[in-house]
């Protein structure tokens, strides 16, 4: 079964999956925020599409490793995922995950509305990726 791994941002939520071995993580895609949560299931229906068996949702901790207004507002979206699908939802630190993401999309040349399609995806992709290296060193 396959880790997918969500950075939950105020409009966006950039989505990644990892292979089925666990070993590396792919940009999956972008889901847009609703006011009525409808984004739950939208990322109820990409788990059971992906096969997915558990989260990480990326916690954005202040430099000093404190949590901020911005973490708690992701730990309860990790809790909502938890009651909704019934799965185990990891909270990993994403300190500067975004930042590297928009550093390597500039260095690559990348146009200021592409990045933007894309930087999500990408931050997804670090968070999950970061997590999986975590676990195979175990």
């Amino acid at each position: 079964m396959r880790v997918m791994g969500l950075d939950y941002g105020d409009r966006r939520i950039g989505v990644a999956v990892s292979d089925a071995f666990r070993w590396t993580a792919q940009g999956l895609g972008v889901v847009a925020k609703r006011h009525d949560s409808g984004e739950l299931e939208e990322i109820a229906g990409l788990v059971k599409e992906h096969e997915v068996s558990e989260i990480v949702v990326g916690l954005p901790k202040n430099m000093n490793g404190t949590i901020g207004p911005r973490g708690e507002i992701c730990i309860a979206f990790a809790q909502s995922l938890r009651e909704k699908l019934n799965l185990p939802v990891h909270l990993w630190d994403e300190r500067l995950t975004t930042v590297s993401a928009e550093r390597t999309l500039l260095e690559a040349d990348i146009s200021r509305k592409k990045r933007k399609q894309v930087v999500d995806k990408m931050a997804a992709a670090l968070i999950l990726q970061n997590f999986l290296d975590s676990n195979t060193k175990r």
